[in-house]
């Protein structure tokens, strides 16, 4: 279905326009909140309205609103495959900037504490919804460069965030994310432009017929066929945090500002798995096979190493960045397995991670508010009494990443294992893909509710001696969030069941 007017292309580009004014305008900090967090919600509006209407059972397009015989043609597109993100990104961005109100009002203090003055509040929305936006409009795109052009604008701004308002070392890790993730994005576009000069369009979905340019890249001369498969594949891997390329993460997220840490880890480093299904399969399926148990493997390894490093660390949101590491696998894990079943499980994985994640950064950025900037696990313990509300909300977060119900990651670590044995089975590696399964699945339990029990329980803390409950401006939004990832529990199949036959379709 192609709609009458570009609305999605109109949902993302119009909030980044109307954000670039903000620098300028002198408004109380509750204006800037409640103007971005309404901005960021057409979007998730129009993704929603536009996937109850379709039922996600055909693709939705925007009309072409560029063209270029060389370039090819910019669209935007929603379907089964896409939507999960489109709603995941929507939900989390506009919630967490609500959130960020009375966050970085806490975060100003503390740096003015410090002796530096920060960019005002005009400045910190104007890049929060470009971050945000930018996001939205690289899972709607339908071809290479316009992906690419959306993936760069939500590097600047998330770039510039770290810079002006994170932790520690903050331009000197801000600089560490940005070398990082540009060189990940220079991989992927020199592999991009090298296809498309040669294919002659950087199309990965053909908006005329509403069809993925499936194969494409296999019409380049078959000497470069795997050498730019390679590249766009390690720019993806980079941008996905797997294991070896994974340096920048536990930095980056860790100190950034806790807002940002929940767009970042939650949504941002997810649309390369995404992508991964969505461009590296659909221009080079016969490569990608090829090279499935080789992913396999590195899906697994980035499962284990980073629920190790997990269960080391003591500063909560750098626990948080490593066990984002180790999710990140999983997502790996279920595209790898190359079957419809398994990838759906990834695309799913997506949606509960981002509800699970947002809410345990979001309740990491609680305790610094309430707790004095406190982040060390091993100074707090015994909360839960004192903050209730606070503790339900993280156990809700790490149930969706473990996957215990009542949770969204019951059913996506279903889908994904499900699709994972098959393959197994396939290449005759059953056993060691089960054992090696089973310590990481072992693992992200441990870490995730011997955390829990570190926080919340155990023998109070001094800091359990001053804590309370937050406000209604940091817990609002954390409630909303929750609720959205509990209601997708009970109605998966609204997901599952166009995406694996949109995907079965994809693969043949």
């Amino acid at each position: 279905m192609i709609l009458d007017y570009p609305y999605m292309f109109l949902s993302v580009v119009v909030p980044m326009v109307i954000s670039l004014v903000f620098p300028f305008v002198d408004m109380d900090k509750k204006a800037f909140a409640t103007i971005s967090t309404v901005l960021l919600l057409i979007p998730l509006a129009i993704v929603s309205w536009l996937s109850i209407i379709g039922g996600l059972n055909e693709p939705i397009l925007d009309p072409i609103f560029f063209r270029d015989p060389s370039v090819g043609t910019f669209s935007m597109l929603l379907d089964s495959i896409s939507a999960p993100l489109a709603i995941s990104i929507g939900l989390v961005t506009s919630m967490i900037s609500w959130y960020s109100l009375r966050y970085m009002e806490h975060r100003f203090e503390e740096m003015e504490e410090e002796g530096h003055k920060p960019p005002g509040w005009g400045v910190y929305y104007m890049l929060y919804i470009l971050f945000s936006a930018a996001m939205m409009g690289t899972v709607l795109s339908t071809n290479l460069i316009e992906f690419y052009i959306f993936l760069e604008i939500s590097l600047l701004p998330s770039f510039l965030l770290i810079a002006f308002y994170g932790y520690g070392k903050r331009e000197r890790i801000a600089l560490l994310y940005l070398i990082w993730t540009h060189v990940g994005a220079l991989a992927f576009l020199v592999g991009s432009l090298v296809l498309g000069l040669n294919v002659g369009t950087f199309d990965y979905f053909n908006p005329v017929r509403a069809v993925a340019n499936l194969g494409l890249g296999e019409q380049l001369p078959a000497s470069i066929i795997t050498p730019v498969f390679i590249a766009i594949l390690i720019g993806l891997f980079v941008k996905m945090a797997v294991f070896g390329v994974h340096i920048w993460l536990p930095y980056a997220h860790a100190e950034a500002p806790t807002p940002v840490s929940a767009l970042l880890s939650p949504n941002l480093i997810g649309i390369a798995a995404y992508a991964m299904i969505r461009i590296a399969y659909v221009l080079f399926p016969s490569e990608f096979e090829s090279l499935a148990p080789y992913m396999l493997g590195l899906a697994l390894l980035t499962i284990i190493y980073g629920g190790l490093m997990a269960l080391a660390q003591d500063d909560f949101k750098r626990f948080l960045a490593y066990s984002s590491v180790s999710q990140m696998g999983y997502l790996l894990m279920g595209i790898a397995s190359v079957t419809a079943i398994g990838m759906a499980g990834a695309i799913l994985h997506y949606a509960a991670h981002a509800v699970g994640k947002a809410l345990l950064f979001a309740t990491a950025g609680v305790l610094i508010t309430q707790l004095h900037g406190l982040r060390s696990i091993g100074k707090m313990g015994g909360l839960a009494p004192k903050m209730p509300i606070t503790a339900s909300l993280a156990l809700i977060g790490f149930m969706h990443i473990t996957g215990i119900p009542p949770s969204l990651g019951l059913w996506s670590e279903v889908l994904i294992l499900a699709g994972v044995s098959n393959f197994a089975v396939a290449i005759n590696q059953f056993f060691w893909v089960v054992l090696f399964l089973l310590v990481g699945i072992g693992l992200s339990t441990a870490y995730s509710f011997i955390t829990m029990r570190r926080i919340f329980f155990g023998h109070p803390s001094e800091a359990a001696g001053e804590a309370k409950e937050a406000g209604i401006t940091l817990l609002g939004p954390m409630i909303i969030i929750a609720a959205v990832g509990l209601l997708l529990f009970l109605v998966p199949q609204l997901l599952v069941d166009p995406m694996i036959r949109a995907l079965e379709s994809l693969l043949g």
